[in-house]
């Protein structure tokens, strides 16, 4: 069910219910970020495992403080830049927090959502909200109020429609627990803008983790389509299958042997923000074609390219 009214949205939310809410990068799935029962629902709706820590959102870093979460010096530089943003922190966890939200972890995922939407809404609650993507673990991430409701809609209390999100694939995520900030997950600011604030080169050592994920995005195989995604051009595959069982997801450049409508080309203009804000609705199109393969090509490795690149090889795990 969609709704529009801040009213309602917050009335879902105290009673312990879910909602999906907008953002600058993807819709969440947001419960009351104090509520471990809500929380669990998150849990069981996604079919997520308990092992994967989930994000908490609110309106200012002056909230998070005084709900007992401090940032290091580092995290606050950043934050000052780049908050409201694409950038969510893990830092030393409130004992206010459940267990529940950090999977167990000393360290909690922190962000503010760059959406005036979910910023007032967030202003007009008394507890963070707890939200990863708004669909089913592993799948394609939303970026609409309809793409929550394809397959979310029926098992939450309500879907606040704040339009089409305008960065498109999550946020980045930054470690501050150790002396040297650690990325977590490539996303929606890049590395570059990061360390240009940091004075320093990230850790990058950390992006997979299978076993016991620190923050969301770790898993090896997420951002999964139904039919199978493979990196590289049409040619590649041509051993198994034709150009007509085949679409295509590029940058910039059509294929002349696909046909046009089996083509997703994200940037005409070679602009990289730009396909990444619609790179999850182009892997969402493609897999409605009923094709036997979706190929993606690999995208120029730099700022959100390298975001682009990660969501995709994701993807392929499938």
């Amino acid at each position: 069910m969609t709704i529009t009214s801040l009213i309602e949205a917050k009335r879902i939310l105290e009673a312990g219910q879910l909602l999906a809410i907008p953002t600058e990068t993807v819709y969440g799935l947001a419960a009351n970020g104090f509520d471990g029962n809500a929380i669990a629902k998150i849990y069981e709706v996604k079919n997520r495992p308990q092992f994967n820590p989930l994000i908490l959102h609110s309106n200012s870093l002056e909230r998070f403080q005084n709900w007992g979460v401090q940032l290091p010096e580092l995290a606050l530089k950043l934050a000052k830049i780049h908050s409201p943003g694409p950038i969510t922190f893990v830092v030393p966890k409130s004992p206010q927090i459940p267990d529940i939200v950090t999977a167990g972890h000393s360290s909690v995922a922190i962000r503010i959502p760059n959406h005036a939407l979910t910023l007032e809404l967030l202003s007009m609650l008394n507890f963070p909200l707890a939200a990863p993507s708004a669909n089913l673990s592993g799948t394609v991430s939303p970026t609409t109020a309809e793409h929550v409701n394809q397959q979310l809609g029926h098992l939450i209390g309500g879907v606040l429609d704040g339009g089409e999100c305008t960065i498109g694939i999550e946020s980045t995520i930054v470690s501050f627990v150790n002396p040297i900030p650690q990325l977590l997950r490539i996303g929606g600011l890049s590395v570059e803008a990061i360390e240009d604030v940091i004075g320093m080169p990230l850790d990058q050592s950390k992006l997979i983790n299978n076993e016991n994920p620190i923050a969301p995005g770790m898993l090896s195989k997420h951002y999964a389509p139904k039919t199978a995604l493979r990196l590289g051009q049409p040619e590649d595959f041509l051993t198994n299958y034709k150009y007509s069982e085949m679409a295509f997801i590029g940058f910039n450049n059509f294929n002349k042997h696909l046909p046009l409508n089996h083509q997703f080309i994200l940037s005409p203009e070679g602009n990289l923000a730009e396909a990444a804000q619609k790179l999850f609705a182009a892997i969402r199109q493609a897999d409605e074609l009923n094709v036997k393969l979706i190929v993606a090509e690999v995208f120029p490795n730099e700022y959100l390219g390298r975001a682009i690149n990660d969501r995709l090889s994701r993807a392929a795990k499938n």
